[in-house]
Parts: structure tokens; sequence; C-alpha cells
């Protein structure tokens, strides 16, 4: 039996039975806790408002203790200078002397210096974050960006190991496995003693949340029929996805220290353990694997949970792995081996990109825009819902290249229009800011399953994961995407935007895959628009079996 008969032969489970709403629901909550994990570093990163410490043992007058920290005007909002203070022994010989600031003493001649004694940081929105930890300001202020991009980093290394690891091993036990190593790290880096330490367990914890999201993904779409798929890349994983971006501004409001906030994101990951005994194996991936007999027995207790009656012979014809002696493996080489495999990964590589940097970027830099960090993220986090309720009935209606494009441009374009809005128009350009995030949200959501589509159950967690991880290397640049606004306010939105518009243009060569069966082999998929399809005669043998 070939493996495109898979539906065909699993069609008399029905598409919407107690089993498929298990696996659905189980899978989907599996996937909260990667919303809140993923951007947690929105609050506990945050660089609170600072200025110098001045030693208290210098007894200074009150006037010349205040005088001691310059005040700026930055874009008319005076605050007290962060990075310098006014020479203290200067001062304190004036203050001594009883001159008094502005009358005796022109304070703006008086030379600066650094923060030599440290920093007091603001404690209004946060009682601490790591950068007031353990002072990542001024001088170290380059540290702050660079632990997102670590993190980012660890998600990058997951994406380029979980796939593999998953085509070999089993989606199943690699949601596990790295649902585990999330959970424990973080734990574990609550007690960080250092920003050097915290950073290494950021980068294990970005390698467990990627790979148990493409694991849980992955296998959604291999156990669920075609008619629930679109529903479970949409409003499933990405859907739950966001409720937990949700959680994370509500959590962060109440717990404003870093690590009581990190120590209770952490909770859920242990209630997850039971889940083990209910989400199966993907069949698809057991028979590609040749366990006839395992992918057999989940179908049969599928049909025992949907209270119907399996055939006595399932996947006829279909060799075990003893009996075979052995299944062909499929290494990330298999990407680069044909020039159809080759321009379909490079472009969805480049999307994925784009859209990472267009998401990561505008979802970190809430912190940034006008108005209630909280209330920033929780409404970029709401604006995803709508968003991916457009998608989902995009996916149902329209072709997938259409829909790709068509979000993509939408949250690039929007992001463009933001050079045309006045500086003291904030709230309009908060407005586009969501807007475009409601693109680039709903692209997202659409990207994974155009992309799992098109790839056969052999290399479909492995080319998940290749994009992936050029998706990560998007996430690693976004901090200094929003890291140019200092120079331009307009810059990133510019950047993001720009690629985002050419990266819609860029999905129109991909091929259609609504309405299809999911390949199983190499040769059954489908050819980049432009390309000639590969002879049989110029693929390997391997290409063209199962």
């Amino acid at each position: 039996m070939n493996l495109q008969d898979y539906e065909e032969r699993t069609a008399f489970l029905g598409a919407w039975g107690p089993f498929q709403k298990t696996v659905f629901s189980l899978l989907c909550l599996s996937i909260i806790p990667n919303g809140f994990t993923g951007l947690s570093i929105v609050f506990l990163g945050d660089t609170p408002a600072h200025h110098c410490r001045i030693p208290a043992a210098l007894n200074l007058t009150a006037g010349w203790r205040n005088a001691s920290v310059p005040r700026l005007e930055p874009h008319g909002d005076p605050r007290a200078s962060r990075c310098s203070r006014l020479r203290l022994d200067l001062v304190k010989n004036y203050s001594d002397g009883g001159l008094l600031p502005g009358l005796d003493v022109n304070v703006s001649e008086i030379p600066r210096e650094e923060c030599a004694d440290g920093w007091i940081y603001d404690k209004e929105i946060y009682s601490s974050t790591v950068v007031s930890e353990w002072d990542l300001v001024c001088s170290d202020a380059w540290k702050a960006p660079l632990t997102s991009s670590i993190f980012f980093c660890g998600v990058l290394t997951g994406s380029v190991i979980s796939g593999p690891v998953s085509d070999r091993f089993g989606r199943k036990i690699v949601l596990f496995v790295t649902m585990a190593i999330q959970t424990l790290f973080t734990v574990i880096q609550v007690f960080s003693p250092s920003w050097q330490i915290f950073c290494f367990l950021f980068f294990i914890v970005g390698m467990g949340q990627i790979s148990n999201y493409v694991a849980a993904f992955v296998l959604g779409m291999e156990i669920l029929s075609s008619s629930v798929r679109d529903v479970y890349s949409t409003l499933g994983v990405c859907l739950f996805f966001s409720i937990g971006y949700m959680i994370l501004p509500l959590a962060a409001f109440f717990l404003r220290d870093w690590r009581s906030l990190m120590l209770a994101l952490t909770i859920p990951g242990f209630f997850y353990i039971p889940l083990w005994w209910f989400i199966p194996e993907s069949p698809r991936w057991l028979l590609s694997q040749g366990r006839v007999q395992e992918a057999e027995a989940i179908i049969r207790k599928a049909a025992q949970m949907n209270r119907v009656t399996a055939p006595d012979v399932i996947f006829p014809f279909m060799e075990s792995t003893e009996d075979a002696g052995g299944v062909q493996s499929f290494s990330a080489c298999e990407l680069l081996k044909s020039s159809n495999i080759r321009c379909m990964t490079g472009l969805l590589c480049l999307i994925w990109m784009a859209v990472s940097i267009g998401y990561c970027a505008l979802s970190l830099n809430t912190s940034s825009l006008h108005g209630n960090i909280y209330l920033n993220c929780l409404l970029s986090a709401l604006v995803e819902v709508p968003a991916l309720l457009m998608a989902w009935l995009m996916l149902r209606l329209a072709p997938r290249r259409h829909c790709l494009a068509s979000t993509l441009a939408l949250g690039g374009l929007v992001l463009l229009l933001i050079l045309l809005i006045p500086e003291h128009q904030s709230s309009v350009t908060l407005s586009l800011v969501m807007l475009g995030k409601f693109g680039l949200s709903a692209a997202f959501s659409i990207v994974y399953p155009v992309t799992a589509e098109l790839y056969p159950t052999v290399l479909r967690n492995t080319a998940l994961g290749a994009c992936s991880m050029s998706s990560r290397v998007g996430g690693i640049s976004a901090p200094y995407f929003n890291y140019l606004g200092s120079f331009h306010r307009s810059l990133p939105y510019i950047l993001i935007g720009g690629i985002n518009v050419l990266s819609g243009l860029l999905s129109f060569l991909l091929p259609e895959s609504r309405g299809s069966a999911l390949p199983e082999t190499i040769g059954q998929m489908q050819t980049v628009k432009g390309l000639k399809k590969d002879s049989p005669l110029n693929m390997t043998s391997e290409e063209v079996r199962i």
C-alpha cells in the first residue's frame, strides 16, 4: 500500500470524533506556555527609568543633591540624565562652601562623570527586572537586546536540532522531552546568580520552546484530517499561543519582580505531564518508519473512542521494519538535492525570516510605545485573535498563495505609512503598529500550514525545522531592528514594512496546495512556479519511492 492512501484508509474514523477532539484540545493546550515564555522578555528585560546614584555619605545640601544629576529634555519631556552626573568632588566643595546651584555656580559648566556608584531605578512600574538586577544600562546597555537575541539563538538551535530528531525518533517523544526542558530550565533560571548564567539558561529554554511548538504543530497536522487542519493551524495552535501571550501582561501586572513572574510562568508546565498517556504518536510517521503494527494499534484505539468499527486490516501490503530490513532515512541534505526543493526551501526561508522579524520586533517593542506597557502588551496579544479568525476564513475560501501574499502586504504597507505620521500623533502611530501586527500575525499563522502542506511526511518536520531556523535568525535580529529606532523613530518600521511587502510578492512563486492531500514522498511534491518538474530519470531512488 502507498502512504498516499493513508487518508482514504482512515476515513472510517470520521473527521471530528472524540479521538480528533481529544488530540486537538490537548495539543492546543500544550502550546499555551510558549506564548508567555517566548515573549516574557518584554517585561523581564525592560529598562526602568533610572539615574546615577548619589552616595548619602557625601552629606550634600538638598539643592546640590538635586542638581548633581543634570536634567535632559528629550522630545520636550524633562527627565534626569541616565548615564552621567556632575563631578561629585566639585559638587562637594560647592556644597561645603555654602554656594547655591544656579545662583552662585553655573551648573551647566560643571564637568560630568560616569555613574561610578551605580544607579537608582524607578519602582513605579517594576520592583525589579534583569536590567535593574545587573545594571544593564549605559555602557552595558547593549546587553539588554543581546539577552533577547540569545533566547532566539536558542530557538534557532532548537529549530536545527528538533526537526531531524523528530523525523528520526518521533513527534511525541520530542514534544514531551522539549516541554520538560523548557519548564525545568526556566525554574533553574529563576535562581540565576548572574547575567551570564541567566543568558545561558535562557538559551536552553529557547531550544525547548520552539522544539515543542513545531512538534505539536506537525503531530496535529499529521493526525487530523484535511478538513480540520486549517482550523488546527490557525484557531488551534496559533490562537492558544495568543492566549498564552494574553496571560503574560496580566501576570506581569500583579508580579512586578522578574523572579516571581518567571517562577509563576513555569507552574503550568508541570500540569502537562499526564498528557503523555493521552496524546498518541503520529500514525503517518510510524508508517513512514515501517512500524505498521503500532500505527494500526493507534487507529484501532481511535476507532474505539469514536465508536466505529475498524476493518480487519487497515494498512494492507505494507511490510513492518523487521520484515523490510530497515527504513530509508532522510536528512536535512534532502532539502538541497533537487532544484525544486532548493528553490521552495529558499523562498519559504526568506518569507519565514521576514514575517518573524516583523512579528518579534513589534511584539518586543510594546514597552517603547506611547501609553501603559501592560495595556499595550495586552492589546498586542488581543489583536492576534481577529487576525487568526481572518486567517482561518482565508484558508477556507482562498488559495494559499493569495492568503500569504495579502497578509504580508497588509502588515508591511501599514508600517510604511508610519513614516508619514507626525511624531506627536502617537495614537495614530500606535493604531498603525497594531494593524501591522494584525497582518503579520495572520501571515505567521498561514505560513505554517502552507509549509507543512508542501513537504512530504519523510521531510515535513525537517523542512519546518529549517524554515523555523530562518525564522529565528529573524527573531535574533528583531531587537536590533528596534534599536535602530534610537536613530530615527520610523527606521525600524520602514525596514520591516519593506521586507514584508517584498516577501508577499515572492510568495506568488510557491505552488498552490489548497485541497491537495499531504504528500508522502519526495516524488509527490509540487513544483515551484517557473521550474520544470524533475524527471524521474534525474531523481534518486529514494526520492521516487517511499
